[in-house]
């Protein structure tokens, strides 16, 4: 059965965020995974997780201005500066925290900018942190969301992340598979993990439509879960959901795997 992660931006915010390590711990995982880490210092997050055992195995690269709408930085011409002092500063974070994988966000670009013109700086920029993380020896992640929820972000499916994967061609480069944003995109998930399990870093999960708890909405997590099983997939799936009612309530699905 896959490893599975607390996504704390999500979980457990009926809590402060450096009180929600605690509840995840007291809950059964021992891993744990949120958006950013940036607002807080590396040793405030530190001691909560080495006091509870936890293993952070995810964590996002800057990506702009959030509440402002910015999805991500990657893929935008004129902010590449700003995106190579971001992978510096979540490399910082991520080998303080011992974390294991960086999300790298494409973003949603410009329309005055070519489609040509994105797809070079995201090549570059994502070969450019690929090699950064390989010196820290930590993984680095794409990640495609869907056109509903997030529409105008450069990636939006299975196949351009393959294909980003192929322009880029850098060993330390793999898919994070969001199981939520690709059910919604393009379905089919069993076969497609199943024929690109090797390429696939970090999983993360919530039902469709309203991107709650397994159970609420139309995906068999059951005949998913042992699907993944048998792709042979070694890694987390994050629970990077939004609550129905508490989150300790909204977890009952999860116990009889912990």
């Amino acid at each position: 059965m896959p490893r599975f992660s607390a996504n704390l931006s999500m979980l457990f915010k009926e809590v402060e965020f450096l009180d929600r390590f605690e509840r995840a711990a007291q809950f059964g995982f021992r891993g744990v995974e949120f958006l950013f880490p940036y607002e807080w210092d590396k040793e405030e997050i530190l001691e909560p997780m080495q006091k509870h055992g936890l293993e952070l195995v995810l964590h996002n690269l800057p990506a702009g201005h959030w509440a402002a709408g910015e999805r991500g930085l990657a893929c935008l011409p004129d902010r590449v500066t700003e995106f190579r002092e971001g992978v510096g500063l979540a490399l910082e974070y991520a080998t303080a925290l011992k974390c294991t994988r960086l999300n790298c966000l494409a973003g949603i670009p410009s329309v005055t900018v070519s489609r040509e013109q994105q797809m070079e700086t995201l090549v570059s920029n994502v070969r450019y942190a690929g090699e950064e993380a390989q010196k820290a020896g930590i993984m680095l992640l794409v990640e495609a969301l869907n056109a509903e929820d997030m529409p105008g972000f450069y990636l939006s499916s299975t196949a351009q992340m393959l294909e980003l994967l192929e322009l880029v061609d850098h060993p330390n480069l793999y898919m994070q598979y969001d199981i939520y944003h690709m059910q919604i995109m393009e379905g089919n998930l069993t076969k497609t993990i199943g024929h690109n399990v090797d390429r696939i870093g970090h999983m993360q999960l919530a039902d469709v439509p309203g991107r709650h708890e397994p159970g609420t909405g139309e995906i068999n997590f059951d005949h998913l879960f042992k699907a993944i099983d048998e792709s042979g997939y070694q890694g987390w799936l994050g629970c990077e959901y939004n609550p129905t009612t508490t989150t300790e309530e909204s977890l009952a699905w999860v116990k009889k795997y912990l």
